[in-house]
């Protein structure tokens, strides 16, 4: 499965079940964990830290 396919169908599936709360909740914890993983192989970590 591509990715794409997956966000087509992630999306048809808000548009039928008129579920567009999930979007932002998802879309943040998408952040949140690109956000931990960055932090977790840089050098900017101590940066990232003093944001929270």
């Amino acid at each position: 499965m591509s990715k794409s396919n997956i966000l087509k169908e992630f999306w048809d599936f808000l548009k039928v079940r008129k579920r567009f709360w999930l979007a932002p909740i998802i879309f943040v914890l998408v952040l949140l964990s690109m956000l931990i993983v960055f932090a977790q192989t840089s050098a900017v970590t101590p940066f990232i830290y003093t944001l929270f």
